[in-house]
């Protein structure tokens, strides 16, 4: 971390937290998420390495972009870009703040169309992301999008695989329960 300044924690977790830094080098402004894995089981801190691998894998407009990665102590810290403009619920909510004004249908489908470029990008490389949802989606003030968090995403070996993990506070009803 000797090549960041910390400004602010803008995320907290059980094991960890997501620190506003900049970098020292050329005074660029990054998110670091430093996740103490020392803390973890053995399978959970192997999972937490796979994120840091998958977004070094990810190079897409749409999608935050990876810096580095690197262990300090007991922490791993992930490196990436920052997306200035903050999430997609606080954007929405920011909006109904101010009178409640809607989103108009353009910067929905904007919106929309570069969530789903992110997302076909992803998928292409058999990745599911697991955890899509307004706070997951990051914008810039350029307008850009940028998904991001991909703590709980799953690499699935072929394409006809399924996953059958249950991730968040989604479930699905057993088809058998209903009738025709």
């Amino acid at each position: 971390m000797q090549n960041y300044t910390i400004e602010k924690t803008v995320g907290e977790g059980s094991f960890g937290k997501a620190l506003l830094c900049r970098r020292k080098d050329n005074n660029r402004r990054v998110i670091v998420k430093q996740i103490n894995v020392g803390k973890l089981p053995a399978k959970e801190a192997a999972k937490t390495t796979q994120e840091a691998t998958l977004l070094s894998r990810l190079q897409h407009p749409n999608i935050v972009s990876f810096i580095e990665s690197f262990r300090q102590n007991s922490n791993l810290y992930i490196v990436m870009e920052y997306a200035d403009g903050g999430d997609l619920e606080r954007h929405i909510k920011l909006r109904q703040a101010q009178g409640g004004r809607l989103l108009s249908e353009e910067e929905v489908l904007n919106k929309f169309i570069q969530i789903a470029l992110a997302l076909k990008h992803v998928h292409d490389r058999k990745i599911l992301h697991r955890d899509l949802k307004t706070q997951n989606v990051f914008l810039t003030v350029e307008g850009m999008v940028k998904l991001g968090d991909f703590g709980v995403s799953r690499v699935l070996e072929r394409t006809m695989d399924f996953a059958s993990t249950c991730v968040g506070t989604w479930s699905i009803p057993s088809i058998h329960k209903y009738k025709a």
